[in-house]
């Protein structure tokens, strides 16, 4: 359906012109949330499929009445071969058909899965978000300038380092920084139609006439520039053409010509986009919902895919902000918009791959809710989410006040002695007292490195006791995520139950990662671990079973076990299962061992002559002597089946047709957005 709308142009004159019925609605709500204002510099996030090229049309419907200036932005995450690059070349084409700039990003997603121990999934997010937040200037205030509430985006960056909490006085974790984007960007020139090469337009040239490219017009009139974006790689801005279809040649304009003028371009500026729109949908919010439902979550995770996400630096100073202005439209009216425009698009085949969770949800249990509970479940779940994130912000802003009332923090005893004195006294080899020797100076850095915050912190048993069930959980929880210690659910009732027990004052509670939670009349007290003591790094050991998941709170990492169907567990074409990190079900039991490894363990990589002792297979990972300590692997009765970084033994490794366990780790934490 099509409508006309007045639009005022120019000199107070009104123009109707056909709006799609799609268009007005997303119109509206765009004012109505504030997503984008005049003048906004607003990158589109392309993938090629329907969701993405549908948003780019719309947004391109739409943007002299919004005033704003649209770029295409595109991630290619080089994990479909040619047809990546197919989708690649599909979205450069819409960007050159309507005369947009286009910012590409690559990077191998498969070999970053791998360094990081995560999933291709978050892998590939990791890349993408890393790219958007590159294509931010740093000319946005701190504050939201909309107005209105954005989730904060922290960094992604996996590192030990990044993982640490704030030294000092608690005051709230510090967003990591970003990873380095892990390939290129690029800013790609599009033919000119008068010409038979390929031309990369300067931004502001002023004697363009000389260099054979029509200058574009000034950023503060509203009009697109062509900003190429700096290659990490090479600290200089590559300029990318593409071929001309009448020529076999194309002309590169390098950024870093030592002599721009006579090469028709002038130095450019930061990368100049203000905000990233993504083409997020009704139906992902409700998919997004339901897989979390279904893993387990709270509150926080109930909120699903936010409208807006502010994405941050290091030092908290906001950079842009990412925007999601489909989640009130389902996927199939923007199909028929893109049908009713005759605006084809590309379809990326793992949608219909049944291995991936969210294809399951998307084709089997949605259409089931629709067909037999609710017809309307998928919009019941985007209002679950809109509920959910308003209760959370509601109990953030609680928390915080409580967190600066009835929580105290201070230094441990042991920190403030270490800084008077020139001995300590050790522990002895039976646990009592030993030798006194001269002060460890490794123990300030242990202190400095330690990758939770050290501190104590003191509530008021009294006070905690008398407030509901629920402030209760919140403020245990809050008080781990401040002070770094992964507490689940079980673990938030244990200290509950211990709280309310009326047995004598010392008693004391361990937690995850060697804290200790003490009991005195009036107070309970989170005390951090006593560095002084961890001259040896303790071993662990946990069950794991199959299938299962267990919080590995050494590591503060999850490890889970994954039981794949004979029909689902292989495929050449799968993006979520490594195959070589898929082993045989019938030669595992049902549970498993995880703990770190031991001196004299030996394990058999896929791909190697004969087994070979752990420690020197980690030799040449350059890891830190903790993190060598620590790393993980999982035993079958006597057998290592796995270890982190390597491929399982070829001997139980699963083939076709055969049904499979997947061993996989992700971070300990509230849920990650799924994109």
């Amino acid at each position: 359906m099509v409508t006309t709308v007045p639009i005022t142009l120019w000199r107070g004159r009104l123009y109707h012109v056909a709006v799609h019925e799609l268009a007005q609605r997303l119109l509206t709500h765009i004012r109505r949330e504030e997503f984008l204002r005049a003048g906004d510099r607003v990158g589109v996030a392309v993938s090629g499929g329907i969701d993405s090229v549908a948003l780019l049309r719309l947004l391109i419907e739409l943007r002299q009445e919004l005033g704003i200036v649209i770029s295409v932005v595109h991630f290619n995450h080089k994990l479909r071969g040619a047809e990546s690059d197919a989708d690649q070349e599909f979205v450069a084409g819409l960007a050159r058909e309507h005369g947009l700039e286009f910012y590409l990003g690559c990077g191998d997603t498969a070999e970053t899965a791998a360094q990081e121990h995560s999933g291709i999934e978050a892998a590939a997010r990791e890349l993408r978000y890393g790219f958007f937040r590159e294509l931010f200037d740093d000319r946005l205030d701190a504050e939201d300038t909309s107005g209105a509430k954005a989730q904060s985006l922290q960094g992604l960056d996996h590192s030990a380092g990044s993982a640490a909490p704030p030294k000092g006085v608690p005051q709230g974790l510090k967003p990591e920084p970003f990873v380095q984007l892990n390939g290129t960007a690029e800013a790609v020139p599009f033919p000119n139609p008068d010409s038979g090469t390929a031309e990369a337009v300067p931004f502001s040239n002023p004697d363009s006439g000389t260099a054979g490219a029509a200058p574009l017009p000034n950023p503060d009139s509203g009009a697109v520039e062509a900003v190429p974006f700096p290659n990490p790689d090479s600290g200089a801005v590559e300029a990318v053409p593409f071929p001309n279809p009448d020529s076999d040649a194309a002309e590169a304009v390098p950024f870093s010509n030592p002599d721009p003028e006579a090469a028709g371009a002038a130095p450019l500026p930061n990368p100049p986009l203000d905000k990233i729109a993504t083409g997020h949908t009704l139906d992902d919010q409700a998919e997004t919902v339901l897989m979390r439902m279904i893993r387990g979550t709270g509150m926080r995770g109930l909120g699903g895919i936010h409208p807006r996400l502010l994405v941050e630096d290091e030092d908290g100073q906001a950079r842009g902000e990412i925007v999601r202005p489909l989640l009130t439209i389902r996927r199939r009216e923007l199909e028929q918009y893109l049908r009713d425009i005759e605006q084809p698009w590309r379809e990326d085949s793992s949608n219909a791959d049944s291995r991936f969770t969210r294809n399951r949800v998307r084709k089997l249990v949605v259409p089931l809710l629709e067909r037999e509970f609710n017809p309307a479940v998928v919009e019941s779940l985007s209002e679950l989410a809109t509920i959910a994130r308003d209760e959370e912000d509601y109990w953030e802003n609680e928390i915080s006040g409580w967190l600066g009332t009835v929580v105290h923090w201070s230094e441990p005893a042991w920190t403030r002695d270490s800084q008077d004195i020139s001995f300590v006294q050790i522990e002895g080899a039976d646990g009592g007292p030993g030798p006194c020797l001269p002060m460890d100076f490794g123990l300030r850095a242990r202190i400095n490195n330690a990758p939770w915050l050290v501190m104590n912190a003191s509530v008021s048993r009294p006070w905690l006791l008398t407030e509901p069930r629920a402030v209760q959980r919140r403020v245990v929880k809050a008080i781990g995520e401040q002070a770094g210690i992964p507490l689940e659910f079980k673990h938030i009732e244990e200290i509950l139950r211990f709280a309310e027990d009326d047995g004598p004052a010392g008693k004391e509670l361990s937690l995850p990662l060697g804290w200790k939670l003490l009991r005195e009349p009036e107070a309970l007290v989170f005390a951090t671990p006593d560095l002084r003591r961890q001259k040896e790094i303790p071993d662990y050991e946990h069950r794991l079973d199959v299938p299962g998941r267990l919080l590995v709170p050494e590591l503060g990492i999850v490890i889970e076990a994954l039981r794949l169907t004979a029909e689902t567990a292989l495929s050449a074409q799968s993006a979520e299962y490594n195959p070589q990190q898929l082993l045989k079900a019938e030669l595992l039991s049902k549970q498993l061992t995880v703990r770190n490894w031991r001196a004299g363990d030996r394990y058999w990589p896929a791909h190697t002559k004969a087994p070979k002792k752990v420690k020197e297979l980690l030799q040449g990972r350059h890891l830190t002597p903790t993190e060598r300590r620590l790393w993980p692997v999982v035993v079958n009765g006597e057998e290592i089946v796995w270890m982190r970084g390597f491929p399982v033994p070829a001997r139980i490794q699963a083939k076709k047709g055969e049904e499979a366990v997947l061993i996989r780790e992700g971070p300990w934490g509230h849920p990650h957005e799924s994109f």
